[in-house]
């Protein structure tokens, strides 16, 4: 089998028993089992786990996940440390190294930070090394959080250039609706574009387990991430890690999410799904046809309205006159300077603002069409 460069994410109702939040050993064991051995043939593995909140309430007593920042920082700094103690034994027991990355939105918020991350992972891939991935909660604000794990992984999986992200959960595959509460629910086997499910009428939820913060809407919203950069995304059951063996042998199980064949480059993926956006533009129907049909730059000339406080760099929505999401880029002026400008022509700018700024607002290398 040719090497792959796969990263496989694993939930907390996976690793924990659903009625005390407890790890689930022998849930944990078979999955670092199976690590080992796919290392051994020699793929690059990366691990996304969550648990670490859900570890933490276990080990306090509490009954429920915490709702404050505080204290769900306080039982995140408790449970990274024993689960990481667990993963360290079960795979040290096999003789396999692994090494703790935590990961802040942050990371990928500033270039030199996401560039040192993807040489850091490169360099642990290559020593053999099986890196564990987790948000750092313990330091972690509101507005620069991942949300949940599943998109955490995703981006991971686009930082590395993965060939497959797994994203182990409750349910053994994606269906038309919730099998637990639905018994005749369609399973889906492929899924050959996001569009589709939303063509289907999939009923996908937005709650994860007791203990964790997910459910299938994020790994859907991870799947769009992952398959944008070109990686392939299964959908598969947790308590049965050996699947991720068997898929890669070609066994039809999960659902598998078809990668786009065109894929950006490593700046506009970061660009797309690093940055968290901290405005929005919106603009004329010209600009939106010359943007999305015509692979132009945004002039200051197109622009209706603005939207938010940012500054010269920041990343910014592009939007439609409804407000709908065209594409995302690096802007070349402030939100003060852009009230003053929007709607000129480029040739007038340095007589509005006294001095020559950029001819373009958002240059086409900077941006990236939205799917």
């Amino acid at each position: 089998m040719t090497s792959q460069k796969i990263v496989v994410k694993v939930g907390t109702s996976s690793l924990t028993q659903p009625a005390t939040g407890q790890l689930a050993l022998s849930t944990i064991a078979k999955l670092v089992e199976t690590l080992t051995r796919l290392r051994c043939e020699g793929h690059d593995l990366v691990l996304v786990t969550s648990g670490a909140v859900g570890v933490g309430c276990g080990c306090l007593g509490l009954k429920s996940r915490p709702q404050t920042m505080a204290l769900k920082q306080a039982v995140a700094a408790v449970g990274q440390g024993r689960l990481m103690r667990v993963y360290d034994d079960f795979f040290t027991s096999l003789q396999q190294s692994i090494a703790q990355v935590l990961l802040s939105r942050r990371d990928f918020i500033q270039r030199s930070c996401y560039v040192n991350a993807y040489a850091t992972f490169q360099e642990l891939l290559r020593l053999g090394v099986i890196p564990v991935v987790n948000e750092n909660d313990t330091v972690a604000v509101e507005e620069l959080k991942f949300g949940d794990n599943d998109t955490l992984s995703a981006l991971v999986a686009s930082l590395i250039e993965a060939d497959w992200l797994f994203l182990l959960t409750d349910v053994d595959r994606l269906y038309s609706a919730d099998p637990r509460l639905v018994p005749d629910a369609q399973p889906i086997m492929l899924v050959n574009s996001i569009e589709q499910l939303t063509q289907l009428q999939i009923e996908v939820g937005n709650s994860g387990s007791q203990w964790g913060t997910g459910g299938m809407e994020t790994k859907i919203a991870a799947a769009r991430i992952a398959t944008s950069a070109g990686v392939r995304v299964v959908i598969t059951e947790g308590r049965n890690p050996e699947a991720i063996e068997k898929i890669l042998k070609g066994e039809s199980l999960g659902t598998h999410f078809e990668p786009n064949s065109k894929t950006d480059k490593a700046r506009k993926r970061w660009i797309a799904h690093g940055l968290v956006p901290v405005g929005r533009l919106y603009l004329d129907s010209g600009a939106v046809t010359a943007i999305c049909q015509g692979g132009k730059s945004l002039l200051a000339a197109g622009i209706t309205a603005i939207e938010g406080n940012f500054r010269l760099s920041d990343a910014v929505q592009l939007c439609d006159h409804s407000g709908s999401e065209i594409a995302r880029g690096l802007v070349n002026y402030s939100s003060e300077e852009l009230q003053q400008i929007r709607g000129r022509k480029s040739s007038e700018i340095p007589a509005i603002l006294g001095y020559a700024g950029a001819e373009t607002v958002v240059h086409r290398d900077n941006l990236v069409l939205s799917n």
